[in-house]
């Protein structure tokens, strides 16, 4: 029985053998990972994702958005000094912060739909992680070769021509991640202005802080950790694996196909004699192709970001040896349940799970917009005097004091009216200036000084409900606020 176990066989077994808890080591030291090259669909999807994704992100901040005289004209921006959020044609006020905090909980929808169709397909093709990995591993190849290169440079003593390599290889990576956090200030100034600025040592220290932060750390996550952040760092995959379920699309390997494993030519043999053979031919390409070290035919494991290079690598091999493809492919554990039971079965994208998380982010974007589509140009604030609550006056009357902020969300000026209501015989005054005619400029608030009186006679400790309402002169739009008038 044990001559007439494979090699591949007696790996499972060892692979699939529980140690004794006591027995495993709370640190297990990193092993050096040499991803070889591949060609397939899915390693062209990852390269346009990749071209895509920091193609926006390095360049998105030189794009231009005319929104008017003395407004920025970049067209994403965060402009903490104005407290402004400017994105395209939207600009979000940090009242509105709530469209942030929406945005969040869209993405986190998404994230959630993505998982129940394709599980870690974010791992696998949009995480930031992911895409500069792939970048740094690409220009390593191109210095250094391909896996087996890699793997005989790094065994070799060190010469010459060893060192060239190292350095050439950790100068472009250091170029990369230096440029990953130049592009990241740039979205917090303008652009133009901000790169003169770097290149003649004019910029806020800050810049050049935040800038020194982010190449340290893109060259140390996607130059050195790689696959740890994955594994150890990143709380996604402990996450992905709560929600999925037996439906959800996931990279694996159909061993109700695949096993019994072996070489090409002993499977031949034992196809002639009609004993069981497997298509694995034992190749091993499925791990030399995987970025995390990932052996996926021992089942789904923490580590596999679904990426799907070894279905590229393992449709590359059954095409040689004239087998059918897809031995590794997107696959549901209820179908491969279903093939070992030899019953029918569909492939249920659309299901509860899916309907709800869709249904939701239909909400959640749809009172988005409606707001967002719905939204005051203009806005009003005001807080009572805390120190004195009121003012008794000579002639008898009573008096409350407020600060009152006016807002114009509009880019141009704007020309405000503003009145108080609820309060019997109660007059309004402006310190320094007209009710009837509040100036604000565009874009800007403006804070008031305003007194309230009424000459009427009130209850004991009353504290009646106050409205200040402003009203824009040229287009009648209206805004207003509550608080309340004290009395003795």
């Amino acid at each position: 029985m044990t001559a007439l176990t494979t090699k591949s066989e007696q790996k499972a077994a060892a692979a699939a053998t529980v140690a004794d808890p006591d027995d495993i080591p709370l640190y297990e030291a990193r092993r050096q990972i040499y991803p070889q090259t591949v060609h397939g669909r899915f390693r062209t999807i990852k390269w346009i994702v990749l071209a895509v994704t920091l193609g926006i992100y390095y360049f998105l901040p030189f794009v231009r958005w005319d929104r008017g005289p003395d407004a920025p004209s970049q067209a994403v921006l965060i402009d903490f000094p104005s407290s402004r959020f400017y994105f395209f044609f939207l600009e979000i006020w940090p009242q509105e912060f709530y469209y942030v905090a929406g945005l969040l909980i869209l993405a986190a929808l998404i994230l959630f739909l993505m998982n129940a169709v394709a599980g870690r397909v974010w791992c696998g093709y949009l995480c930031p992680q992911t895409v500069w990995t792939d970048l740094f591993m690409a220009v390593e190849r191109l210095i250094e070769g391909d896996r087996r290169e890699r793997m005989r440079a790094d065994a070799a003593p060190w010469t010459i021509d060893k060192f060239a390599h190292k350095t050439l290889k950790h100068s472009v990576w250091l170029l990369i991640a230096w440029w990953t956090g130049g592009a990241w200030v740039l979205y917090f100034a303008d652009a133009p202005t901000l790169v003169v600025q770097l290149a003649t040592f004019q910029a806020p220290a800050v810049a050049y802080m935040s800038i020194g932060v982010l190449t340290f750390t893109t060259y140390a996550l996607a130059g050195h950790m790689r696959e740890q952040v994955c594994t150890y760092m990143c709380p996604w995959p402990r996450i992905q694996a709560a929600l999925t379920d037996e439906y959800a699309l996931n990279v694996t390997y159909a061993y109700d196909r695949g096993e019994p494993r072996g070489s090409l030519k002993k499977a031949e043999a034992a196809r002639e004699k009609g004993q069981p053979a497997g298509d694995c031919v034992d190749c091993g390409q499925c791990v030399a192709v995987c970025p995390t070290g990932v052996d996926i035919r021992l089942g789904m494991q923490l580590p596999c970001i679904q990426c799907g290079l070894c279905i590229d690598a393992c449709n590359t091999v059954m095409e040689k040896v004239g087998r059918p493809r897809d031995l590794i492919a997107y696959d549901s554990e209820a179908n491969l349940e279903a093939r070992l039971a030899h019953t029918p079965f569909t492939q249920r994208i659309i299901r509860p799970r899916t309907i709800l998380y869709a249904v939701l982010i239909c909400l959640v974007a749809g009172l988005m917009l409606t707001s967002l589509l719905g939204r005051a140009t203009e806005g009003v604030a005001a807080i009572h005097d805390r120190n004195p609550l009121f003012v008794r006056l000579s002639d008898g009357s009573v008096r409350n004091a407020y600060t009152v902020r006016l807002i114009n969300k509009m880019l141009e000026e704007r020309t405000f009216v503003l009145t108080a209501d609820g309060v019997p015989g109660a007059s309004l005054e402006v310190i320094g200036d007209n009710a009837d005619g509040l100036t604000i400029g565009p874009d800007q608030t403006r804070e008031i000084r305003v007194l309230v009186t009424t000459r009427d006679k009130l209850a004991a400790q009353a504290s009646l409900p106050i409205t200040f309402r402003i009203r824009d002169k040229a287009s009648g739009l209206t805004a207003a606020v509550n608080d309340h008038f004290i009395g003795p």
